[in-house]
């Protein structure tokens, strides 16, 4: 066969692979993620269709979508006999539509919780955690993003084994891409094992025994559960402040987090989480308590009691209205944006949003522009610096039309990460937890946000934004305009780069 022959058929080849790809990518796909799958499949086949193969559904696989389903339908029948939203509750108009829509695509209705203290000292989070796992009877449920053993989170690690020999069930779920890049995976692994720890990890990127998906696809849900009773959430990793980073130690660059304590009935939404996690990695059902409301927690036998069988608190002061918006590949239908835009679109006099990686879809950046441009006032709060080049850029390509919309962007002074993640609408309504605003926590990760009302979560979210604000700087417009041509383009790159999902 001739080099033309050759030639012509490559050629053919290429214009083949093209045609179906301007066919097949934007199927139920964002038209951003469209417009940059298709520029490097058409400009980049080589690169551009492995890519695409690898990484470019961001479905997972068919059992975990039956799981899901399945789930969502036990959820749906345990829920079955509780409102929507507490009898006890009187919420406004906007709001009852957005827990009703968040219902309908979770399962998981507004319940009440006591707050016991949103915390954003960074030791103090992991030593509240480890003294509940210290008095715990029954059972510890730990998932989390990122864990390390590493001298801040000795103790903790400790209680869990301490806890197992008392006869407490304590099963950890970490995720595998999230932890295996820190010291000592290997041997942190062994060490829960050894010490009779259940541990499994989510989503395992391992080919060799067969456990191939995509490998971008990570469970980001940070939550502790302990006797169904009493439960921590937040957006903390478990792992000291620096990320076990002598560089990181060495700069000053800390990690900013924030953490909540709760009980009452939202611990039976986080402890159903956790329980369809776990099934989903090992295929093991394990029981969870019932909806239920606690009245003492220091004498948990003889006051917990069915909440339809008993009288739900006021809300008011630590007694708040919560509910729970787990979100990810699981659910194709985006919960957690679904909500956090029409929250924001509630908005009418201030709308204060907390973010590490602000990299909003179409739908999101109308949200908030349009929200200044009716007049809400409007404050972003990143990091002057976030701790990844291509996810800084592409954030900060997004300030020049919040600029011109009316948003005011403080930026938190660098070295340290703001890692938190939340926003308040009108000091009325709050939302924190662990989803980031960005396509990759809209589509790609499995989060969990806790939507609050009526107490006094929002006023204490509303403190640590204000201890923010004074250690942030605004950023200027002018300024901002000024910056350099190659500034510009590397932000529009990485813009760009940030659609491929």
């Amino acid at each position: 066969m001739s080099g033309g022959v050759v030639a012509g058929v490559f050629v053919a080849l290429e214009y083949i692979i093209k045609i179906i790809a301007i066919g097949v990518v934007p199927e139920n796909r964002r038209p951003s993620s469209s417009t940059a799958w298709l520029l490097l499949i058409l400009f980049l086949p080589v690169v551009g269709v492995p890519l695409f193969l690898l990484l470019g559904s961001p479905f997972i696989n068919r059992r975990r979508a039956r799981i899901q389903k399945e789930a969502n339908e036990l959820l749906e029948k345990g829920a079955a006999d509780l409102p929507t939203i507490p009898e006890s509750v009187t919420v406004p108009p906007d709001l009852r539509g957005i827990v009703g829509l968040s219902r309908s695509l979770t399962a998981l209705p507004m319940v009440t919780g006591t707050n016991h203290g949103v915390l954003s000292n960074y030791e103090e989070s992991i030593d509240r955690m480890t003294r509940l796992v210290e008095e715990a009877r029954e059972s510890v449920n730990v998932e989390i993003y990122i864990m390390a053993r590493d001298p801040a989170t000795e103790g903790f690690f400790q209680a869990l084994e301490d806890a197992v020999v008392r006869g407490v069930k304590v099963r950890v779920l970490l995720d595998h891409i999230g932890s295996r890049k820190y010291p000592g995976f290997r041997d942190f692994l062994k060490g829960m094992t050894e010490a009779g720890i259940e541990w499994q990890l989510m989503l395992p990127f391992q080919p060799l025994r067969g456990k191939m998906r995509r490998i971008d696809l990570r469970n980001h849900r940070k939550l502790l559960t302990v006797d169904g009773r009493v439960a921590v959430m937040g957006s903390q990793n478990l792992i000291e402040a620096t990320y076990g980073s002598k560089k990181n130690a060495e700069l000053g660059r800390r990690w900013n987090d924030i953490t909540i304590k709760l009980t009452g009935e939202i611990v039976s939404s986080l402890e159903a989480v956790f329980a369809v996690d776990w099934y989903s990695e090992t295929g093991e059902v394990i029981d969870i308590h019932a909806y239920r409301h606690v009245r003492d927690e220091e004498s948990l036998e003889d006051h917990v009691l069915p909440a339809r069988h008993g009288r739900l608190p006021e809300v008011g002061g630590a007694d708040n209205a919560v509910q729970l918006i787990p979100s990810g590949p699981g659910f194709r239908t985006d919960p957690n944006l679904r909500a956090f835009t029409s929250l924001m679109y509630m908005a009418r006099e201030r709308l204060a949003i907390v973010s590490p990686y602000f990299v909003p879809d179409e739908s999101l950046l109308a949200a908030v522009t349009t929200a200044a441009h009716r007049g809400v006032h409007v404050e972003l709060y990143v990091s002057e610096e976030a701790d990844q080049f291509m996810v800084d850029r592409a954030q900060s390509s997004y300030y020049q039309a919040l600029l011109d919309a009316g948003v005011r962007i403080y930026l938190y002074p660098a070295p340290e990460v703001l890692h938190t993640k939340g926003f308040i609408v009108d000091d009325v309504c709050a939302v924190m937890g662990s989803s980031n605003m960005d396509m990759r926590s809209f589509g790609l990760n499995y989060e969990i946000s806790l939507l609050a009302y009526g107490g006094d979560i929002v006023q204490q979210l509303q403190q640590v934004i204000s201890d923010y604000a004074a250690r942030s700087s605004v950023l200027d417009a002018d300024r901002w305009a000024q910056r350099s041509v190659v500034r510009r383009y590397t932000e529009s790159v990485m813009r760009l780069t940030s659609a491929l999902q």
